[in-house]
């Protein structure tokens, strides 16, 4: 079964310099459409290629309605971790590495990222490549930016793509990608292919459509940008011991390494990375499967900001790289979509910032639960159960 996840835009688009005199979002499409050109004439671009680029756009219902329906970040780390990893992924995985083994090699030695935590993008993204999302880029990108949840994440990407395309290296028809803009086999914005882009292969252009060794080269050099600290670990599985305390698991505690030693944590195979900080995150509960996130664990957070596909893609890397599956355990049994929008009105209720209230246990909630576990004398291991809501 093929599962193909596309990262949730981030901050990374906020790495692109503010315009001046901002076309408003909103309004008639046209008239929006008009105005970005005046504005892209106005700061510089080509008035030539600015009309050619914008000539044939279009308004994208199908990208605003992929946009409303991202359900799939609803189900929990169990369930979405065997839905997209597959004896299938990881035999693919495995063969990937050794055919593209110079280009992963490169990699390491340039950024120090392990071959497992691309393949593992490079995997959930696109399926290896092979499913790219059949999007008109430049249609989802010029209708996000007029929809108004988040115009100013997806306007400067409007204007990266222009860039690339006075560059040679865009098709206002024909270049297709994600509904939200992403492009290649490992799904990379307009701005970050300028910022990152890679001639990995040496014909001296960048193509992540069509070219693993440019896609996975391209993707190292983001990460690294984003922080990642060359040659330590991101994720490892961990024991936890009953005794421990359980507020202070999650992503808001980072301790020593050897403080969580002394707790009696200990790592389920080989041994605890030691000199570095860490925080133990329970993704389903104290019942659920358990993990030491090193700091590396967090920069994946700039490439997607699910909790839960975040953990998945972590762990999914350790799997490529031979680790074995996690330990389920036996976790209490989670809530309903409707259940938690409930939790989430409680929550908001008694002053806790959830976000949204859409049913999704996101890092907000999570925390908000955690407190008022601790309130109530419950476990608090910031996972939701019906006692819980039943005590609220």
């Amino acid at each position: 079964m093929r599962i193909s996840v596309f990262p949730i835009i981030t901050a990374l688009c906020l790495s692109v310099t503010p315009l001046q005199a901002e076309t408003p979002c909103g309004g008639k499409f046209s008239r929006f459409v008009t105005s970005l050109q005046k504005e892209a004439i106005a700061t510089g671009h080509s008035p030539a290629k600015t009309k050619q680029f914008f000539a044939g756009v279009r308004q994208d219902p199908k990208t605003l309605k992929a946009d409303r329906s991202q359900g799939v970040f609803q189900k929990s780390f169990i369930d979405f971790s065997r839905a997209l990893i597959s004896k299938g992924r990881i035999n693919k995985g495995r063969a990937n590495a050794g055919k593209y083994g110079l280009v992963f090699d490169r990699i390491q030695q340039q950024y120090g990222i392990n071959r497992g935590v691309l393949l593992a993008f490079w995997a959930f993204e696109t399926d290896y490549g092979s499913f790219q999302g059949n999007f008109n880029t430049l249609n989802s990108l010029v209708t996000l930016a007029h929809d108004c949840r988040r115009p100013h994440l997806f306007r400067p990407q409007v204007f990266a793509a222009l860039t690339l395309y006075e560059k040679g290296e865009f098709s206002p028809s024909k270049t297709t990608g994600a509904w939200a803009g992403e492009i290649g086999m490992v799904q990379m914005l307009p701005a970050d292919i300028l910022e990152n882009g890679v001639d990995g292969d040496g014909d001296g252009k960048v193509r992540l459509k069509t070219s693993p060794p440019d896609a996975l080269m391209s993707g190292a050099k983001m990460l690294s940008s984003l922080g990642w600290q060359p040659n330590q670990p991101w994720l490892q599985e961990i024991i936890v011991p009953q005794s421990l305390d359980w507020s202070k698991t999650g992503l808001t505690t980072q301790l020593p390494v050897s403080n969580w030693a002394k707790m009696g944590v200990k790592a389920r195979s080989g041994k605890l990375a030691g000199g570095l900080n860490g925080s133990v995150i329970l993704p389903m509960g104290r019942k659920g499967p358990a993990f030491m996130a090193y700091p590396n664990f967090r920069v994946y957070f700039e490439w997607n900001q699910s909790f839960t596909y975040v953990t998945t893609a972590a762990y999914f890397a350790n799997r490529l790289e031979g680790a074995p599956a996690y330990k389920a355990g036996n976790p209490d049994q989670g809530l309903s979509g409707k259940q938690m929008r409930l939790l989430q009105k409680k929550l908001a209720a008694r002053g806790h910032d959830v976000g949204k209230i859409d049913g999704i246990l996101g890092a907000k909630t999570r925390i908000a639960i955690q407190r008022e576990q601790q309130r109530l004398g419950l476990p608090a291991d910031a996972w939701p159960t019906a006692a819980l809501l039943k005590k609220l």
